[in-house]
């Protein structure tokens, strides 16, 4: 089953029978503009410099987000 199928489309078609829109289930449109959202901010983020998996444990254990 390919993405489209899962998210239960139905269609809008002209006179040709050419697809020309799509309605989801508010449930699914909502989670795709989510999915949208989460994209965006790691395309926005890419360029940001990376810190090790063990800088950042120190760091939150510093900031006290967890405890160690």
């Amino acid at each position: 089953m390919n993405t489209a199928e899962k998210l239960h489309p139905q269609y809008i078609t002209d006179e040709q029978g050419n697809r020309v829109s799509v309605i989801l289930p508010v449930a699914e449109y909502e989670k795709l503009l989510e999915d949208v959202d989460a994209l965006a901010a790691v395309a926005e983020r890419r360029n940001e410099p990376t810190i090790s998996h063990e800088q950042l444990i120190a760091e939150l254990k510093r900031d006290g987000f967890i405890q160690g």
